[in-house]
């Protein structure tokens, strides 16, 4: 695989909203993360995936887009745009844009326009059926609940919308569509960003007469055709959010001899808490044995036909320390262990924003306090359902948006540094023990374990060429794999578990070079290891 600066890159994740305010507006805004570059820099990454800043009404926190080139009030205008690709570029930091073309906001012009008649001349951006029997046209349903058709009073057809009724599906079989989507990305590369982050990117090709959502027939034929006429030019990072990806399709948009996307976003291990057959709220306990199995398959199944992307936290997902780790007891050792476990495999490794100081879920106690459309909208419909309030929660705390979107935690004064106002969301309480300022104090603190991690990759070409082998003579709650390049090998170990548990590898030897660790720990000897809570390190084997 021919090497590509992504390759050996770090990307962080900024929500804006939640980021830095500048102003004391309570909304974290553009010049609030033009302040925070040093910060960045400090940490080492290569680039910000920075979710949508583009002019939005907010009905699902900018996603739902009214204008792709101009940018939402609240975040600032487009000359602070242009500001932060400039300052963060003098940083050695790339800017890759969040392309949002699945759907539209229903502000949009051009779903303005394609409302007022059936042959208005944007009427076929969109997706319009007529009612069948008097009802929706079929049983396709909206990630947000509900039915995924609204019916259009003024013309007597439904629209699709595969999200909220506010966001209505663009119809990519309109050739103008797709042409209407290159001149945007083509306006954004000139500006000098170094990619793009495409949302729900794989439901682009979808049918949905047949009931086709995702991986639809022309979905690749599409993604090579944006390749040919946009980022095909360009040195840039381009990554899909692909929800159904196997291996064998994450090759399909990742090889570099099919001219599709750098790599994709698959999701199969964040599911691992849920029930089978169910949705993200129905949980169950992660069990660690099929974590393993799901995270060794896709470090071997892309051999160099696809390229992977690492990550445990997202705007979407719940903190990970939280949900699979002990944000209580073992905070400090439970955030470090995900990062060092995650970080050492081959890919390109993704931060969300305050996962580098160990960020946490801030549980609600009502659904007052929910902000998140998804949320809201499930635990009404649970609600009618039978459900009662308190399982709803136990579902939202654990798997809720807001878990994520709460506003970085800065220092440990007032909203935790994060606005002089009132801010948009929650800030955690917790913000007075787990902030920015502490973590930069304190050497031994969690963001400097991201900062050594980044470094590792940076200087050692195992990191990210090395093959993956999982070890399977360890206990089921024990993570080990090695990586082999070139006739050296690390060994990666951690400890799913709250008790100390004891390895007997006598033939992986003893008296091994520890690399990185969470704990005090200088070598190992495999013959007798005993690992406490939550312990991970990597170590040289030869």
């Amino acid at each position: 695989m021919k090497s590509k600066w992504w390759h050996s890159a770090v990307i962080y994740q900024i929500y804006p909203r939640s980021f830095q305010d500048s102003n004391g507006d309570g909304i974290g805004d553009l010049k609030g993360i033009i302040r925070r570059l040093d910060y960045l820099e400090t940490l080492g990454i290569t680039a910000i995936w920075l979710s949508p800043v583009y002019q939005s009404p907010n009905d699902d926190n900018g996603y739902d887009i009214s204008d792709y080139q101009a940018i939402m009030t609240e975040f600032g205008t487009m000359e602070d745009m242009e500001e932060l690709i400039h300052e963060a570029n003098l940083r050695n930091i790339k800017i890759i844009m969040d392309l949002v073309v699945n759907h539209t906001s229903d502000e949009h012009r051009w779903f303005i326009e394609a409302r007022k008649s059936k042959d208005n001349p944007y009427r076929d951006y969109y997706i319009w059926r007529d009612p069948v029997e008097g009802d929706v046209p079929n049983s396709l349903r909206s990630t947000f609940s509900g039915s995924a058709w609204e019916f259009d009073e003024q013309t007597g057809q439904y629209f699709l919308h595969l999200f909220s009724k506010r966001q209505p599906d663009l119809n990519w079989e309109n050739e103008k569509v797709r042409q209407e989507v290159w001149k945007m990305m083509n306006f954004w590369l000139d500006k000098g960003i170094g990619g793009f982050r495409m949302d729900v990117i794989d439901l682009v090709g979808k049918i949905p007469d047949e009931e086709i959502t995702g991986n639809g027939p022309k979905l690749h034929e599409y993604l090579q055709e944006m390749n040919r006429e946009t980022f095909g030019n360009h040195d840039v990072l381009t990554v899909g959010e692909t929800w159904g990806a196997t291996p064998d399709i994450a090759k399909l948009y990742s090889d570099p001899k099919r001219n599709e996307l750098s790599m994709v976003f698959q999701f199969e291990h964040v599911g691992l808490d849920q029930q089978d057959g169910k949705d993200k709220w129905d949980l169950k306990p992660l069990d660690i044995q099929e974590l393993k199995r799901v995270l060794s398959k896709w470090q071997t199944a892309l051999g160099n036909e696809g390229w992977n992307s690492l990550f445990w936290n997202n705007h979407d997902l719940p903190r990970i320390v939280s949900r699979w780790g002990n944000d209580k007891s073992y905070q400090v050792e439970s955030a470090k262990m995900f990062a060092i476990l995650l970080h050492l495999m081959k890919g390109t490794p993704y931060i969300y924003q305050g996962e580098e100081i160990g960020m946490t879920n801030y549980p609600v106690q009502d659904v007052s306090e929910l902000n998140d459309i998804e949320s809201i909208n499930m635990y009404n419909e649970r609600l009618a359902n039978g459900y009662s309030k308190e399982e709803i929660l136990v579902s939202i705390n654990a798997k809720g948006r807001d878990n994520a979107r709460t506003p970085i935690q800065w220092d440990d004064s007032e909203n935790g540094g994060f606005t002089t106002g009132t801010p948009w969301l929650h800030v955690n309480p917790n913000y007075k023990s787990i902030n920015v300022q502490a973590n930069l104090a304190n050497p031994n603190s969690i963001f400097h374990c991201y900062r050594k991690l980044i470094q590792l990759r940076k200087d050692h070409p195992i990191v990210i060429w090395g093959d993956f082998e999982l070890v399977t003579d360890v206990p089921d709650h024990v993570f080990m794999y090695l990586r082999q390049y070139e006739n050296q090998t690390w060994a990666v170990v951690a400890n799913f578990g709250e008790e100390e548990t004891v390895l007997h590898l006598p033939d992986r030897g003893q008296n091994h070079e520890v690399i990185i660790s969470n704990y005090e720990r200088e070598t190992v000897d495999f013959h007798s290891l005993t690992l406490r809570p939550y312990e991970a390190f990597a170590v040289k084997l030869g």
